[in-house]
Order: C-alpha cells, then structure tokens, then sequence
C-alpha cells in the first residue's frame, strides 16, 4: 500500500507541474498590454527649416520640444530620442542627398520614427525664378519634380527600415500676406499636399500630416517675424496635430513595429 501511495503522490506532482507549465505558456501567448512594459523611442526628425526649427526663439528645435513632451506623457513611452536633422533651405533633391550621408542612414536605420518636413523650399524656388511672372504652369512642373523625389526619398528609408513609421508634415501657405491677391496659390499648396499624400499611399505605415488649415484658420499669429516659418505657437500646433496623427494611428502600432 505504501508503494501504491507513492507512486500516486509521484503522478499527482508530475500532473501539478505539467498543469503549471501548461498555464504559464498559455499566459505567454496573450497579448500583454504596450504600456505593461513602457519602451524608448527612437525619433529622426529630417527636412528642411520647419525640423531645424527656425523662428523658434528658444532654439530647441521647433516642434520637436513640444512633440516630446507629448510622447512623453504617453504611459507605454518612457523616454524618446529625437535625433534632429534639419537644415534651412534644403529642397527635396538635397534631402535626398543627405540621405545618403553615413550618418543620416545609420540614424534612419535605428529609427522607430521618422518625421519629415520637405516641399517648402522646392515652391520657394518657383516664386524666385518666376517673382514678376508667378503662373500655375510654373508650379506644376516643379511639382512633378518634387513627386518623383519625394519618392525617391521614402523609396530610400524604407530600403533602410522596413519597420519604421514615417509621417510626411504637409505644407501650409506662408505667402497670404506676401501674395495676398494671387488665389491660385492657396489651392497650388493644396494641390501639392494631394500629391504628396498620392505617393505616400503606395508604401504601407507611411502617413501624412495636415497642418495648412492650422495656419489658414488660426485666429493667432503663427508666424515668425520673417513671415514664412511658424512661431512658438505655430510649431506647437504643429507638434499636436503629428500627436494626434500618431494617436489615431496607434502608438501602439508604432511600438509594435518596433518590436517584431
């Protein structure tokens, strides 16, 4: 009897623990919460004046500052990085360009995140070259041009990081007090953002973020005192609207690109 006994007390613990190992591997397999384990974020911020950050009187970085402290709030972010690689003036072949520099790529291929600020500087162009003469035609063709380099740039980060999450900042109209009698432009920026949203619909966790309306509707002043790039408050607004972009596409989702 006493060996009968034994071996049942000796199945019953083989039983126990197959039960328990059954439970723990089942536990493994749900989904655990983002926020149960909260994660850094990896940021490149790349473009032209608007990621450098020019009129921003504290010279931290435009919207980045603001950007962060939102990221930061988040319960499943717990601390972000911003590595900052704006240069004023840049049009979209030199983003290009610099994006086949060592250091902009290694960035880029580390990222969880990749912002983009770019096109301003390609409209500028047509303004200088056709200041006395400013026509739609002009615009279309340097539109073209712009498309198939902005193009040619998301082709390239996704050739780096097939994971990360890219947001493209559309444009807003900074020429309403400089050009206020010519129409055509406002619909010219609106022209160009539709395009810009056109290529970034062929790649997959690519997303653009409208700001022209911010700037169109505020009852603030959101520019700068050179009437062209946002002040404080411009590029505040502009750090809320790329939150709110990334909240209705999940931060989770980022986090989760991260991860896999």
């Amino acid at each position: 009897m006493v060996l009968l006994a034994g071996c049942n007390t000796n199945a019953m613990t083989s039983d126990n623990e197959a039960a328990e190992a059954k439970q723990m591997e089942d536990l493994t397999k749900q989904d655990i919460p983002a926020e149960f384990f909260p994660i850094d974020l990896n940021v490149v911020s790349i473009g032209d004046s608007l990621t450098q950050g020019v009129g921003d009187t504290t010279e931290s970085g435009g919207y980045i500052p603001y950007l962060e402290k939102l990221l930061e709030e988040h319960r499943s972010i717990n601390y972000t990085s911003f590595i900052n690689y704006g240069v004023k003036g840049n049009r979209s072949n030199q983003l290009l360009e610099r994006l086949n520099m060592d250091k902009v790529k290694n960035a880029v291929t580390e990222s969880d995140l990749v912002i983009i600020t770019i096109g301003g500087n390609d409209i500028m162009k047509v303004v200088r070259s056709n200041f006395t003469k400013l026509n739609v035609a002009a615009f279309e063709k340097e539109q073209d041009v712009f498309e198939d380099n902005l193009n040619t740039i998301l082709h390239t980060i996704r050739e780096y990081n097939p994971k990360s999450t890219v947001l493209l900042v559309g444009l807003y109209n900074p020429f309403l007090e400089w050009f206020s009698s010519i129409k055509e432009l406002s619909l010219i920026m609106r022209q160009w953002n539709i395009a810009s949203q056109q290529v970034l619909g062929e790649y997959e966790n690519m997303y653009f973020v409208n700001v022209d309306d911010i700037f169109e509707t505020s009852e603030e002043n959101l520019l700068f005192t050179d009437h062209f790039h946002p002040n404080d408050r411009g590029y505040e607004l502009m750090a809320g609207r790329i939150y709110q972009v990334l909240d209705q596409i999940g931060i989770k989702s980022v986090i989760e690109n991260k991860e896999n």
